[in-house]
């Protein structure tokens, strides 16, 4: 089995898990790819000897990679996107920093995970991502989301307006500080801080949450993902920013964004007792008395 090892950085406190993980996958004789930057910032840390080979793109990876393990948060895992793409190989989410939805493997179950892994017991979930499409060709040639699509302002206090279309049937005209569009998995993000819906895994849905709006009235609708969404902005900015995930670009008033659902899937890794439903009733604490 081939295992390719992606982070961004890592500290001195988590370092030693790291150490542990790599080496119950040689034990199980498991070949291993790094990624270089990742490697560079580890070996600024300590004197890590282990023979592996690295990779730097997507390029890399597809064909050659049997399994990604994402080392950090989930804004790591957001990153394992454009490099796996539409190859179909897993991510496993390990997570050494904070909430962790996606990345839901803590610290102390990252040996009993890997050994899974490596037996072939686990199962995966696959994800839904949206795609962006625009004139101006923003993002390059991957312009994809796991999370979700966030259009706020840039340089100004001002509010925005923007007009939204789903099947090309006018739907509003938002006045607010921003718009999300999340899908399932992006749910749980920015979305639901802004007074989203939690929406579970393969429903095939799409949220769209306006971000602070003025009217009160106005609340989160959650469409099909069969349906293709417009959108245009305005106000009294040249520029406007839209993200996908991580990403960030810049458009101009009358740009239209069209969002649709992607044509592959995010496989992610499973583990027994790690189901969607555990996470968010563990990360969200509930059921537990707050009184105490």
């Amino acid at each position: 089995m081939k295992i390719a090892l992606f982070g961004k950085s890592i500290n001195k406190k988590n370092y030693g898990y790291l150490v542990q993980l790599i080496e119950k996958l040689e034990e199980h004789q498991c070949e291993l790819m790094v990624y270089r930057p990742f490697l560079e910032n580890l070996r600024k840390i300590s004197d890590f000897n282990h023979r592996t080979e690295t990779f730097t793109s997507h390029l890399d990876l597809a064909g050659n990679a049997d399994l990604v393990f994402s080392i950090g948060g989930d804004g790591t895992l957001l990153d394992t996107v454009s490099l796996v793409r539409d190859s179909g190989i897993p991510v496993l989410g390990i997570n050494l920093g904070r909430l962790g939805f996606l990345s839901s493997i803590s610290r102390d179950d990252i040996i009993p995970a890997a050994e899974l892994v490596i037996k072939g017991e686990y199962t995966l979930e696959q994800r839904t991502l949206l795609q962006l499409k625009t004139k101006k060709n923003l993002f390059g040639d991957f312009s994809y989301a796991l999370n979700d699509l966030t259009v706020t302002r840039k340089d100004s206090t001002a509010l925005i307006v923007i007009h939204v279309y789903v099947d090309d049937i006018f739907l509003n005209s938002y006045w607010a500080d921003g718009l999300i569009v999340a899908t399932p998995t992006g749910s749980t993000a920015y979305s639901l801080s802004s007074g989203g819906p939690i929406v579970s895994p393969g429903s095939e849905n799409f949220v769209i949450t306006p971000i602070a709006a003025h009217n009160l009235t106005i609340r989160p609708i959650v469409i099909s993902d069969k349906s293709e969404i417009r959108i245009k902005v305005e106000g009294r900015d040249k520029n406007f920013l839209v993200s996908l995930d991580s990403k960030t670009d810049i458009i101009e008033p009358g740009d239209e964004l069209t969002i649709r659902t992607a044509d592959f899937k995010f496989n992610l890794v499973k583990i027994e007792n790690k189901d969607f439903y555990t996470t968010i009733r563990d990360k969200l604490k509930w059921g537990l008395d707050a009184r105490n």
